[in-house]
């Protein structure tokens, strides 16, 4: 984490001695320009972390992005201080907005805390975690894609505990939800922004170069000149609203897989596995960014490695021990190699029809564990998991995600690398000014 912690905070710094030099008022964008935020990998937990401004003054701050997540949580009891910092009281607008609760009298130790305030219950979906904190609002500062800079007044987010911390990477202050919560990041940069209700995500594949979140649409220029939203492919996101669940669920990202190949191979599988439950919410093929690899029902998991290991022959790879957490290994130097990654066999979830497919190349499948071995970077996920399929960080790096909140729509790239640029390639360095606007 400490090579990532420096190019934050190398990052934060520039950007801070930027913002200072142009304005410290709130500037509005004209819809024209997304808003971005990079993201990198921290390398000892496999979580991705992005960063922006927050509070006045504005202090940089560093959150694991949790694609599902409700919204914007910050640990608020360790050395919070900011001037425009407010509680959100009950019976508001914002805390009808936020479905969050009231509370008779706040013993939170967090900035202007305050009686009859709005409280919510943020999640560290890492640890499976919850606490009680209160739903406030305070300035966040984030960057555009003109290079200008953008300050929101009355961002809402809630306060966590130092303790929803744990398991967490080092030096972070909470997590970046990007669900489809009212008061999910997305959601409200839309509205306060006057942006498209649209994001793009792009996680890196590297520890030490940047990937990226887009908030507002295209295009999606990434080097050399690949504007990646021409080339999308689309597929419904699926509601989970109606069904017996818990307000969380709702959040979080569904597609639907109808079906699996595996080297041009349909896997004989429990169709009723890939679609989500009406009454219990269970099954179906969820996105997220919190789970590191890729998680299977135990039936799915079993079907699939078994035509993957046997597919395997025909590439000559070597099977070695398996290396925990994975269940199935190979010898290095029997694999080939081209610009999607290690030459195996390729996995194709077949989507809304057998003309959409996201195909995952063997750059998102083979894990390196040392010079000699790299393992399948897929797990069992065992019997009765709440989702059937849990695709995973790994399996979604240096792929370009946009989730359209107004249509219901995920585009998806499949691998940028076949592409000949990857999540890294977008230009963080455009010359700032400030909106005229």
């Amino acid at each position: 984490m400490a090579a990532a912690s420096f190019r934050l905070l190398h990052f934060s710094s520039l950007f801070l001695i930027i913002l200072i030099s142009l304005s410290s008022n709130a500037q509005r964008s004209d819809g024209s320009d997304s808003l971005i935020l990079p993201i990198i990998k921290d390398g000892g937990s496999h979580q991705y972390i992005t960063h922006f401004h927050q509070r006045t003054p504005p202090v940089p701050i560093n959150l694991v992005v949790d694609l599902g997540g409700r919204f914007l949580w910050v640990d608020c009891h360790s050395g919070y201080v900011s001037s425009t910092y407010r509680p959100v009281q009950c019976r508001s607008i914002q805390c009808s907005t936020a479905l969050a609760t009231k509370s008779e009298s706040s013993t939170f130790p967090t900035p202007g805390c305050s009686k009859n305030s709005c409280t919510l219950f943020p999640e560290n979906t890492v640890a499976g975690t919850i606490s009680r904190g209160e739903l406030v609002e305070d300035e966040i500062t984030v960057r555009s894609t003109n290079g200008s800079i953008s300050t929101a007044d009355h961002f809402l987010f809630s306060c966590g505990t130092t303790s929803l911390l744990n398991q967490l990477a080092s030096g972070v202050q909470g997590m970046a939800g990007l669900g489809r919560n009212r008061i999910g990041l997305p959601s409200q940069l839309s509205a306060i922004f006057n942006l498209h209700r649209k994001f793009a995500i792009c996680l890196p594949s590297s520890t030490v170069s940047d990937g990226v979140v887009f908030f507002g649409g295209g295009p999606y220029m990434f080097g050399p000149n690949i504007d990646v939203s021409k080339s999308l492919i689309f597929t419904p996101l699926i509601s989970k609203s109606g069904t017996e669940l818990e307000l969380i669920s709702s959040d979080e990202y569904y597609i639907g897989v109808k079906s699996i190949k595996v080297n041009g191979n349909r896997l004989l599988l429990n169709s009723a596995l890939l679609s989500v439950d009406s009454k219990t919410g269970s099954g179906g093929t969820k996105l997220s960014t919190v789970v590191p690899y890729t998680t299977l029902e135990s039936s799915i998991y079993n079907a699939l490695t078994e035509v993957f290991v046997s597919s395997s022959k025909l590439y000559n790879m070597t099977r070695v021990e398996p290396v925990a957490p994975f269940g199935f290994c190979f010898r290095t130097e029997s694999i080939g190699w081209n610009r999607n990654g290690p030459v195996v066999p390729n996995i194709n979830f077949v989507l809304q029809s057998e003309m959409v497919n996201w195909r995952i190349f063997g750059s998102n499948l083979m894990v390196p564990i040392s010079d000699q071995v790299m393992c399948l970077g897929l797990l069992d996920g065992g019997l009765n998991p709440k989702a059937s399929i849990v695709i995973g960080g790994y399996q979604l790096e240096n792929n370009l995600l946009e989730f359209d909140l107004g249509t219901s729509m995920l585009g998806f790239s499949s691998s940028l690398l076949n592409k000949e640029t990857s999540c890294s390639g977008f230009n963080f360095d455009p010359v700032p000014r400030v909106d005229s606007s």
